[in-house]
C-alpha cells in the first residue's frame, strides 16, 4: 500500500547519488517499521503515466517504540526518469507516494559471522543490515567486501568508515576499485568469479561464515555466487539481491506455448476475482487490468514485489532474479514474469 510521505532531507552523497529521507507520521510508524535489508517502491505520475522504482533502505532498523528512520539511497541512472527527478528536482517539503517496506533480502540480528559482497549501490541495503546487526548483537561479526569504480563514486564512504571506528574488532572492510589504484588494499580490477574464488579463502575462513549476502549488478552477484559454490558453500547460506540486469529478456518459450483463452483467479487484500488472460500476457498485467492495487515495482523479475503463491494450475516464468530456491520450491512465483501453462491458474498475493 502506498502513502504520501513528506521529504525531510535530500543529501548529496557523490556526484551521481543522493539519499532521500521521509517523515513518518505517528499513525504510520508500524507500517514503515522496516526489517534490515528491505526496500521501498516510490511512485510518481509523469504526463499521465505512472512510474515506479524500487530503492533499498540504508538506515538501520529501529525497534519499538522508536520512530523508524526511512532513508533510501538513489544513484542517478542515465535516462532514468525517477532517478533524474530525485537527483535534480526533489527537495525538502515535497511529497512522494511511498509503498510500505517489502523484501526478503534481510538479516535479523543474531550471533554469527556474516559476509557481504556488494557492487556500487548494492551497498545500500547492506549498510542497513550491517549497522543493525552490529548495534544489536554483540556476538556478531561482519565483513564487507565492496567493489566500486573510484573513491569519488563510492556511496556511503563515511558511513562504512564509521562502522570500522565503532566496531573495530567486529567489522572488517575490504575495498576493490575497478578504475583507480589504491595506496593500500586490493589491486584495481573487477571482482569477478575467478578473482573471488582466489580472494575469499585468503581473506577469511569461508567454511565458518554463517551467511553470505550478495548485492549489486547481475554480473557481480552471479560471479560471486559461482565462486562461493565452487568453494563449497551451501546454497542455503547464500542470499542475493540484484539491482540491475543489463540484458532485456527475449521472447520466451513460455509466451509461445501459453494456452489460448486461459483464466486467472487471484486473491489480493482479501478479495478474489477471476479474469481472462489475453494472448501473450503476463499474469501481473492480467490482474492490473482489473485491480490497480496489485503490488509491483520493477516488472523485471528483480525486486520480488509481485511475489504470489501458486494455489493451482501451472505457470512458466520468463526469468527470476528475486526469489530464492526455497521460495520457488514452496510454490511462489513472480507474477510479473509468469505466463499460464494451463487453462486455469490461481494465485494468492496475500500468503
Amino acid at each position: 500500500m502506498f502513502h504520501p510521505l513528506r521529504v525531510s532531507e535530500v543529501e548529496r552523497l557523490t556526484d551521481d547519488s543522493v539519499t532521500v529521507t521521509f517523515d513518518v507520521p505517528p499513525e504510520l510508524r508500524e507500517a514503515y517499521r522496516h526489517r534490515p535489508g528491505q526496500h521501498l517502491a516510490l511512485r510518481r505520475i509523469v504526463q499521465g503515466q505512472e512510474i515506479r522504482r524500487t530503492y533499498s533502505i540504508c538506515a538501520p532498523a529501529v525497534e519499538q517504540p522508536g520512530t523508524p528512520v526511512l532513508r533510501v539511497g538513489i544513484r542517478l541512472v542515465e535516462g532514468g526518469e525517477f532517478s533524474t527527478y530525485a537527483f535534480k528536482e526533489l527537495t525538502v517539503g515535497d511529497t512522494v507516494d511511498v509503498m510500505e517496506p517489502m523484501g526478503r533480502f534481510i538479516l535479523e540480528p543474531r550471533a554469527g559471522y556474516f559476509v557481504a559482497v556488494v557492487g556500487g549501490s548494492g551497498i545500500t541495503p547492506v549498510l542497513s543490515i550491517a549497522t543493525t546487526l552490529l548495534e544489536r548483537e554483540p556476538e556478531a561479526r561482519f565483513c564487507l567486501i565492496r567493489s566500486d569504480r573510484t573513491v569519488s563514486s563510492t556511496m556511503f564512504l563515511e558511513e562504512t568508515a564509521d562502522l570500522k571506528d565503532r566496531f573495530p574488532g567486529r567489522f572488517q572492510l575490504v575495498t576493490a576499485l575497478s578504475r583507480e589504484e589504491q595506496q593500500s588494499g586490493l589491486p584495481s580490477g573487477r571482482l569477478d568469479q575467478e578473482r573471488l574464488t582466489a580472494l575469499l579463502p585468503a581473506l577469511l575462513p569461508v567454511e565458518q561464515v554463517d551467511g553470505w549476502y550478495l548485492c549489486g549488478p547481475f554480473g557481480l552477484v552471479q560471479g560471486a555466487e559461482r565462486a562461493l559454490r565452487e568453494l563449497g558453500v551451501a546454497r542455503g547460506r547464500i542470499h542475493e539481491e540484484i539491482f540491475h540486469v543489463d540484458e532485456a529478456p527475449t521472447q520466451s518459450a513460455a509466451a509461445a506455448t501459453a494456452p489460448a483463452h486461459a483464466t486467472l483467479t487471484a486473491t489480493l487484500h482479501g478479495r478474489s476475482g477471476t479474469w481472462p488472460v489475453q494472448d501473450g500476457e503476463k499474469l501481473l498485467d492480467t490482474v492490473l487490468r482489473a485491480r490497480s492495487d496489485a503490488p509491483y515495482a520493477c516488472k523485471g523479475g528483480v525486486c520480488g514485489t509481485c511475489r504470489a503463491f501458486l494455489v493451482s494450475g501451472e505457470v512458466r516464468m520468463d526469468r527470476n532474479f528475486a526469489l530464492e530456491e526455497d521460495e520457488t520450491e514452496a510454490g511462489y512465483v513472480l507474477a510479473c514474469q509468469s505466463r499460464p501453462a494451463t487453462k486455469d491458474v490461481e494465485l494468492d498475493f496475500d500468503r
